[in-house]
């Protein structure tokens, strides 16, 4: 087992799925399977307009040969264990490189940097998870009996393999994913509810929306942006209750055993669709959305 780094792009010409799956050239054979039962992060290169840099976290789970395609091969993420980072982390922070693996002796950056599947060492690796999994925004803040993703105010301790293998495990608690799932929706939305479109911050700097899964944890869905919405307290309720719904083009639907269908309708943004995100490549992905008008939209 191994840590690692993925390059992945949102233009891809492979046919990834980050929180399912990563298809890669036999080439790269050999340091994915070093990976095979440990956690990899995910890199989107920076150099282009609005792209993230180091990006998320997931487990790998399988290496399987593709069907689809011969001489490639795909990386099975583990169910559950995609977690994105609410801080995206670049390259270089502070004029430093955070991937030292990258550099060579003399601190020059290599061509490693190129490579689409790489080892990570366990420094780098924490020291990119640290930053990525840090202070929540004002936007969220802290409620008294939430843990922390990492205690910064902590002295830091000393690293060592067994401690830090030790912290990973807090990757997988539901309360930091909650926490860290309703960053990244509220972030694509801007806070604003997607359905209503009104945005309401409260006297303590809390959004008021919430961020809802499309297709449930209890049911498979990953913490992933493309399966969450901002919606307000009210309308998360209906739309976890299959009251309302959306179409692959984001149209709102209504269910005809909403009582009240007026009322529904009143609070459905002049559009009659959902908002989009901010990032084209964080809206919905019309598998979770078909989901949702299967398994839960009462037609």
């Amino acid at each position: 087992m191994g840590l690692g780094v993925f390059i992945h792009k949102a233009d891809s010409i492979y046919d990834d799925s980050p929180a399912k799956h990563y298809q890669f050239p036999s080439q790269y054979l050999g340091r994915a399977s070093g990976c095979l039962g440990d956690w990899i992060i995910y890199y989107e290169p920076t150099k282009v307009p609005n792209t993230r840099g180091y990006y998320a976290v997931a487990k790998v789970s399988e290496i399987v040969p593709d069907p689809s395609k011969q001489d490639h091969f795909l990386v099975l993420i583990e169910p559950g264990s995609y977690l994105p980072f609410p801080r995206p982390v670049s390259l270089t922070v502070e004029g430093e490189y955070v991937e030292h693996g990258l550099l060579s002796p003399d601190g020059k950056l290599t061509g490693r940097a190129q490579s689409a599947v790489r080892p990570l060492s366990d420094e780098d690796f924490y020291r990119i998870l640290d930053i990525g999994l840090g202070e929540e925004t004002s936007v969220l803040p802290r409620e008294a009996n939430e843990p922390r993703a990492f205690e910064f105010d902590e002295p830091q301790t000393p690293f060592t393999h067994e401690f830090e293998r030790g912290r990973i495990s807090i990757l997988s608690t539901r309360a930091v994913r909650d926490r860290v799932f309703r960053e990244v929706v509220l972030r694509a939305y801007d806070a604003r509810c997607a359905i209503s479109g009104i945005k309401l911050i409260n006297g303590g700097g809390r959004a008021e929306v919430e961020a809802a899964h499309i297709q449930p944890v209890a049911n498979d869905g990953p913490d992933i942006v493309n399966n969450g919405l901002a919606l307000s307290g009210t309308v998360h309720w209906m739309f976890d209750r299959g009251l309302i719904s959306l179409g692959d083009d984001l149209e709102v639907l209504v269910s005809r055993q909403a009582n009240d269908q007026g009322a529904v309708r009143a609070l459905i943004n002049s559009t009659g669709h959902a908002l989009p995100t901010i990032r084209p490549s964080d809206r919905p992905h019309p598998s979770f959305l078909r989901w949702h008008r299967d398994y839960c939209f009462k037609q």
